[in-house]
């Protein structure tokens, strides 16, 4: 059973799902859903809509480089059953999407890393500028309760940051040899 990727959205194609356009020249369009022909037919760049994945790796929101990502590629070369072959490729593709949720998890944290600063600057910033919206008896108790919300999320994000230190270091990346299909490809791990 082959699940093939939306033309328009990259999600996934289950057989008897979604649509299959094909042009006069003989090319071949699938879609997961109506909503993705409908904008492929008003000829709509996948690119410029937010909900696409090609939007998000083109605004740097999902991996785009990474070794992980290439043993996803369709390989199209027919290949003798092997149980061995077959056995370590069961375990190589469980241990790739091991890795791979982790290179990503990793990837959302730096990501979000500064947004916390940011979102307390700009409730400091409002706060401060519509100071003349608050009652009167208000007015000066609002920056003592905001001071001290403050200094309490900054004391549990120093804790949740000296917890992260406690976790285990790799010691050195190692390269490591994942037999898939035909090929052995090599491929940084992170232990």
């Amino acid at each position: 059973m082959r699940i093939e990727t939306c033309y328009f959205c990259s999600q996934p194609c289950y057989p008897s799902k979604g649509i299959t356009f094909v042009r006069n020249d003989a090319r071949v369009f699938r879609f997961c859903r109506s909503k993705c022909h409908k904008n492929f037919k008003m000829k709509r760049n996948p690119r410029k809509l937010a909900w696409t994945k090609s939007f998000r790796k083109a605004h740097g929101k999902e991996m785009v480089v990474d070794s992980t990502l290439s043993f996803a590629a369709r390989r199209n070369v027919p290949v003798r059953y092997n149980r061995d072959l077959v056995a370590t490729t069961l375990k190589a593709m469980s241990r790739v999407s091991e890795i791979r949720s982790r290179r990503e998890r990793a990837f959302y944290k730096d990501r979000m890393r500064g947004n916390r600063a940011r979102q307390l600057e700009a409730d400091r910033k409002l706060v401060a500028e519509n100071q003349h919206l608050l009652p009167p008896e208000e007015r000066d108790v609002v920056p003592e309760a905001v001071r001290e919300k403050l200094e309490r999320m900054d004391v549990e994000q120093e804790d949740e940051e000296t917890q992260g230190m406690r976790v285990k270091v790799p010691k050195a990346k190692r390269k490591q040899r994942l037999v898939v299909g035909k090929g052995v490809e090599d491929m940084d791990v992170d232990e």
